[in-house]
């Protein structure tokens, strides 16, 4: 069986958190997964949205230094575990966690790029083919990276997972927004982190959810600390960027759907009448008959209406009109005996 392409995708994202089981409790609020223990580590939270598992939470190591905050970590697919780190560090990058193999999930490590942003690449097990379309709600539909250059990122991560620039966004003051892909799917986009935003570069996943705002709204309600509220993005759809209550940074990002898609299903009527060619033939032109007929029923539905209006308003004026000269008639009288009376 030939092996699914994963170079270049995100294929798992990792909550590393002092605080597990209030995690499980927001995001399980904020995103509606379902949180379960990993049966071959209970220790270990999967995250199951309703395609399937998007995501872990873990309790953040002992032997890290306890100023590490929790924070999301973005594994992206690579088939040479090996090979891929060993390429990231002739690159100027460093690797954090040398590869080494997990059972039930494949050979990954972790590594820092030039610019300072921490990811993980891995090998999955059980890689599943990448879905067409719009990302099903539940997972993660975008990848932000604030970077001290984003151009020399891109240059990085194209070396290592055949990233290509896709848009360059101007965006005044704030600069370019780069947005990156490959095979044509859009995966995220890359910005110089502005002096007032603190920490190192870092990765920011977006997940999506049916609505933003109210994703937002329920962030705030537990514990959540807002950062960017709701706001419009190109492509119809809406984000927020919030931190979590112990600290991990993360975005809700609703979307709208594209409406080529709708096409297929506009495609499917034929589809059904091409079993009899004759009868399709026939049925086709009082489909394409019955609109025009329903115009003109309406038409006239409308015309009988404004010509019954202008009838009751030709009406109204005349009684009005009538009136008016029978109460000037009647006044012209009451002057007249007035006049006869005097003289």
């Amino acid at each position: 069986m030939e092996a699914v392409d994963v170079r270049g995708r995100f294929v798992w994202h990792q909550l590393m958190t002092r605080d597990v089981p209030g995690a499980k409790k927001f995001y399980s609020r904020l995103v509606g997964w379902k949180a379960l223990p990993w049966p071959l580590d209970p220790a270990y939270t999967v995250c199951h949205a309703d395609a399937g598992p998007v995501a872990g939470i873990m309790e953040i190591p002992a032997d890290l230094p306890g100023e590490v905050p929790s924070h999301w970590l973005q594994y992206i697919g690579t088939r040479d575990v090996d090979s891929t780190a060993e390429a990231a560090v002739r690159a100027g990058g460093s690797v954090v966690k040398a590869p080494s193999d997990m059972q039930g999930a494949g050979r990954y490590a972790v590594i820092k790029d030039p610019q300072g942003a921490v990811f993980a690449i891995i090998d999955p097990e059980n890689a599943k083919p990448e879905s067409t379309g719009m990302p099903p709600v539940g997972t993660f539909s975008w990848h932000e990276l604030a970077t001290s250059d984003n151009e020399a990122a891109l240059a990085f991560y194209s070396a290592l997972f055949g990233w290509d620039a896709m848009a360059r966004m101007d965006m005044g003051p704030v600069g370019v927004y780069l947005i990156f892909g490959t095979n044509g799917v859009q995966r995220g986009g890359m910005y110089i982190k502005p002096p007032d935003n603190p920490g190192p570069p870092n990765w920011l996943p977006y997940v999506h959810v049916p609505n933003a705002d109210a994703g937002y709204q329920v962030a705030l309600s537990t514990g959540a600390k807002g950062t960017v509220p709701p706001m419009d993005v190109p492509g119809g759809g809406r984000i927020a960027n919030m931190v979590d209550p112990a600290g991990a940074a993360i975005a809700v990002h609703s979307m709208v759907a594209n409406v080529p898609a709708a096409k297929p299903k506009a495609a499917a009527k034929p589809k059904a009448a091409a079993k009899v060619k004759t009868k399709a033939k026939a049925a086709a032109k009082p489909k394409k008959a019955a609109p025009a007929r329903k115009k003109a029923t309406a038409k006239k539905a409308v015309a009988k209406r404004v010509a019954k209006a202008k009838k009751g308003l030709k009406r109204c004026v005349k009684a009005a009109v009538k009136k008016y000269r029978a109460v000037k008639k009647k006044a012209s009288k009451k002057r007249s005996k007035v006049v006869r009376r005097k003289k």
